[in-house]
């Protein structure tokens, strides 16, 4: 595996820029904070909503991997972000960060839908 970042990009705590990792890509569907019954776990709670996402962002529960490669985080409230980055950086603690691209979007399927995290996964 190869982390890059840059020379004169701005260098974040909170991801890399790039993560090189050999393997077959998985790109799993960007998914919420519902539970496996449909039920929506974390709702209004952007820390909680996150965590979820995580726990839950791949099929197979991959748990905690240094597999992530890339995370693309669509919120609908700018305000949200500094819940996300602690929660990241929990997440994967001990292990090197994935690429992450943060979006706002106008409106989501339900208004009680904070964010969607969707990302890219290879496996050996």
């Amino acid at each position: 595996m190869s982390i890059i970042n840059p020379a004169g990009l701005k260098a974040r705590s909170y991801y890399n820029h790039a993560k090189i990792r050999p393997g077959t890509p998985v790109f799993p569907t960007g998914q919420v904070a519902w539970d496996e019954e449909g039920t929506w776990s974390a709702l209004g709670i952007c820390r909680q909503a996150c965590w979820v996402r995580y726990a839950h962002r791949s099929p197979g529960g991959l748990g905690h991997s240094d597999r992530d490669c890339a995370h693309h985080h669509y919120v609908t409230d700018l305000a949200l972000v500094p819940h996300i980055h602690p929660v990241r950086q929990r997440f994967f603690e001990g292990l090197e960060l994935p690429a992450s691209t943060l979006f706002q979007i106008l409106c989501a399927r339900r208004t009680e839908l904070l964010l969607e995290i969707d990302v890219v996964i290879m496996l050996p």
